[in-house]
């Protein structure tokens, strides 16, 4: 999963295939490549835990889901599978996804950035 943000808006771009004429911009300026975070140190957590459920995949995140603070969306990556699930602040940073091996899981909080847990 490739990402890139706008430093002045905050608009966030996922790129599909890299642009070949040129670097993507947005108000002006470069896009910058978002790298995903690992490991937690804030006391706020951000890396998705896994369980299997009901042979899913259960994503949960342990984080406030305020107004202006929280998980924008989990999404799960494996080879050429995607699924994006979009939370809503007050309700739980929860996705559920099919179970299988070789699996990455992205949360994205809107104040600290993408994290990710791989299977």
């Amino acid at each position: 999963m490739k990402l890139k943000k706008c430093m002045k808006c905050g608009a966030l771009v996922r790129v599909i295939e890299e642009c070949k004429c040129g670097e993507i911009s947005c108000c002006g300026e470069k896009m910058v490549d978002v790298i995903p975070n690992s490991t937690d140190a804030a006391i706020e957590k951000h890396v998705p835990e896994l369980s299997v459920v009901d042979n899913k995949l259960v994503a949960k995140v342990n984080h406030v889901m305020e107004e202006d603070h929280f998980i924008e969306w989990i999404s799960f990556k494996n080879g050429d599978l995607e699924k994006t699930v979009y939370l809503e602040p007050g309700k739980p940073a929860e996705a559920r996804f099919c179970r299988t091996t070789g699996t990455t899981v992205y949360a994205y909080c809107n104040k600290h950035g993408l994290w990710k847990k791989e299977i």
